[in-house]
């Protein structure tokens, strides 16, 4: 298969900490179902950790930390070190030096009006002062990663499809001035639309580690259990005969991500589906706490064996370590690839061969 047919994925995480089930609905389900389809040729994950440092860079060993959490959940939801490769940013070369000739094609400007960026900057509280140079190129770093791998499809929640358009047009901008070199990639959003942006449990923003509102898929059942007690419900449902509100309700927003028929069978048979629930949620007569009793089983159905495979796993830390250090080696590898032809085409590749020799001796000769 020529290298211009193949398809391939890149995604990634930053390793800030653990991740939770907003990572779960947003790209971790469908990463496995990509990987178990047949339908891609090659499968990357990038521990984004460069990416991590620009707004942590005074804590690197809250990333260091994280590593090894990222990678253990990753392996604990399906992910197979044996059809997909995972590897570590910052020990990729190529993707630096990707990342600054990028820049040159785009402007401070286009930069300034990435909603993602923007958006992230009001959540991380920066002002215009304190904007880290690393933070606010980071759609750059992205586009760098992104077809350093030649990807042709990112999974990608809703919020980062800004960065995914500045991408694609760094890659217009590099072909239309160097020559087709670059790959074009496309977003794939996952299938089940109200997944797409989970909100976090106190019904505020979406699921956040900075903002402490999430389910990670390691907590414990304890600990799951009360999370999902103290969800954001309907204000305004105060006795359990009052009408309430689906809208803007957390649990009924994370059964339509995660509940089937199939839990009704098993945890709720006064219903038949989630639409027969709301119904009566809705005209009254149906408490909370039944709702989110019925919430946690099926999150807790989903979790449970999610917990043993990570326990499997973290048994053995130094197999996990090996896995992240194969990925990056083949990275490497790969990214080099992608370099090199970019290198060319920007007529930098000054010691390949003895090109500009022979140029230069033409020059004399005129």
């Amino acid at each position: 298969m020529s290298e211009e047919k193949k398809q391939i994925i890149l995604t990634g995480d930053r390793p800030t900490g653990r991740l939770h089930l907003g990572h779960y609905v947003g790209s971790l389900r469908g990463r496995v179902e990509l990987q178990n389809s047949g339908k891609f040729d090659e499968i990357n994950i990038l521990v984004a950790d460069d990416q991590a440092l620009t707004d942590n860079a005074d804590n690197p060993q809250k990333i260091r930390d994280n590593m090894i959490q990222v990678v253990l959940d990753y392996l604990s939801v399906g992910i197979d070190p044996q059809k997909t490769n995972i590897c570590v940013q910052s020990a990729i070369p190529a993707l630096h030096a990707l990342t600054f000739y990028y820049m040159n094609l785009v402007t401070t400007a286009r930069l300034s009006r990435n909603p993602t960026v923007k958006s992230e900057i009001k959540l991380r509280g920066f002002d215009d002062e304190g904007l880290p140079a690393g933070f606010f190129t980071y759609p750059v770093s992205q586009a760098a990663d992104i077809t350093a791998f030649n990807a042709t499809v990112v999974p990608v929640g809703e919020d980062q499809l800004p960065m995914l358009e500045q991408t694609r047009e760094i890659v217009h901008k590099f072909n239309s001035v160097y020559g087709e070199v670059l790959t074009m990639p496309n977003a794939l959003l996952p299938s089940n639309e109200k997944a797409r942006r989970l909100p976090g449990t106190d019904g505020k923003a979406k699921m956040s580690k900075s903002l402490g509102n999430c389910i990670y898929l390691s907590d414990d059942s304890k600990t799951l259990h009360d999370r999902v007690f103290s969800m954001y419900t309907d204000p305004e449902h105060i006795n359990v005969a009052d009408p309430g509100h689906v809208e803007g309700n957390m649990v009924f927003t994370y059964l339509d991500a995660f509940c089937t028929d199939e839990h009704f069978a098993e945890y709720l048979p006064d219903y038949q589906n989630l639409d027969e629930m709301k119904a009566h949620y809705m005209r009254g007569g149906l408490g909370d706490v039944k709702c989110k009793k019925f919430l946690y089983n099926v999150l807790e159905e989903m979790l449970s064996p999610i917990r043993a495979e990570r326990s499997r796993w973290a048994a053995d830390i130094p197999a996990v370590y090996d896995i992240l250090k194969a990925g990056t080696a083949h990275a490497v590898e790969v990214t080099n690839e992608t370099l090199e032809r970019v290198r060319a085409a920007m007529k930098i590749d000054y010691f390949a061969g003895d090109a500009i020799i022979k140029e230069w001796e033409d020059i004399l000769k005129s």
